[in-house]
C-alpha cells in the first residue's frame, strides 16, 4: 500500500507510475486501486474489468518441470491466438491436474500463433511448484486492472473493480476508486444507506438485489441520471 493525497488521484500518464494492481490509501482511508484504462474512462462511471477471452480457457499445456519460469503451451485453434504480452502481469491457473489449483503470476510473452506451441513467461518467484504434463491444462486471465472498461448495463461480463475518478484516455494510467466516499453516475431514486450494484444503464449503480454484488452504498437521496455521493465498498 502506498500513502496518496487527493490530488494524486486527479491525473493521467502515458507510462506507468506504479504497478498494476497497486493499492493507494488516503489520509481519510479511501481506497484506490492503479489501474490502466482499457477503452477512455468518464468520471464518476462505474468500471469493470476487462471481458474474458473464452479461447484462453482450457489452454493444453506441454510437459513443464517443477521450478520452471517458461510455462509451455500449445494454443487453441481458430481464435486461440495471443497476442504478445496480452497477459503479462496476468494469471495462470492450472485448472486440470496435474498441478491443479496453482495460481502463477505472467511476466511476459511473445505473440503465440493459433495451433502453434509457445511460452508464458512466469515472474521468477512464481516458478512450478508441481510438474504439469500433457494432462494439465491451463486458463490465462488478464489483471483485473489491466484494461478497465465502463462497466455495461444490465449484464456484468467480468467484476465491477471500481468507480473513475478522472477522465483517463485509453491505454492510460490512474487511479480508480475501491474504497470509502466517493461519487458515481445513479440510476433511479435508491434511498441514503441503501446497497448498490449494477443497472440497466452503462456506467451506473443501482438499488442491490441479492443476486449481485453489493459495491457500494447511497449516503444520500439517490436521484435518476446524477453523479451522486456514495461509499464504495469493493475493498483493497
Amino acid at each position: 500500500t502506498v500513502g496518496i493525497s487527493g490530488k494524486d488521484v486527479f491525473g493521467e500518464s502515458t507510462t506507468a507510475e506504479h504497478g498494476i494492481g497497486q493499492i493507494g490509501r488516503t489520509k481519510d482511508g479511501r481506497t484506490f486501486k492503479y489501474a490502466k484504462a482499457g477503452a477512455a474512462l468518464v468520471v464518476g462511471n462505474a468500471l469493470q474489468a476487462p471481458v474474458q477471452d473464452v479461447d484462453h480457457d482450457n489452454i493444453a499445456v506441454r510437459a513443464t518441470a517443477i521450478g520452471s519460469t517458461a510455462l509451455l503451451i500449445t494454443a487453441g485453434s481458430s481464435g486461440g491466438a495471443l497476442d504478445a504480452n496480452e497477459y503479462a502481469e496476468g494469471f495462470a491457473v492450472i485448472d486440470t491436474t496435474p498441478g491443479l489449483g496453482y495460481c502463477y503470476r505472467i511476466s511476459d510473452h511473445a505473440a503465440i500463433a493459433a495451433d502453434a506451441n509457445g511460452t508464458i513467461n512466469l515472474v521468477p518467484e512464481d516458478a512450478i511448484e508441481v510438474a504439469l504434463t500433457t494432462d494439465s491444462k491451463v486458463t490465462l486471465v488478464q489483471q483485473p486492472y489491466k484494461n478497465v472498461i465502463q462497466m455495461p448495463a444490465s449484464t456484468l461480463t467480468n467484476m465491477i473493480v471500481g468507480g473513475a475518478v478522472y477522465p483517463t484516455a485509453s491505454a492510460s494510467f490512474g487511479w480508480i476508486q475501491m474504497g470509502g466516499p466517493g461519487a458515481c453516475l445513479i440510476e433511479d431514486t435508491p434511498a441514503a444507506g441503501q446497497p448498490l450494484t449494477i443497472s440497466d444503464t452503462a456506467g451506473a449503480l443501482g438499488v442491490h438485489s441479492a443476486e449481485l454484488p453489493n459495491v457500494a452504498y447511497m449516503l444520500v437521496t439517490g436521484r435518476d441520471d446524477k453523479v451522486l455521493p456514495v461509499c464504495w465498498t469493493i475493498g483493497g
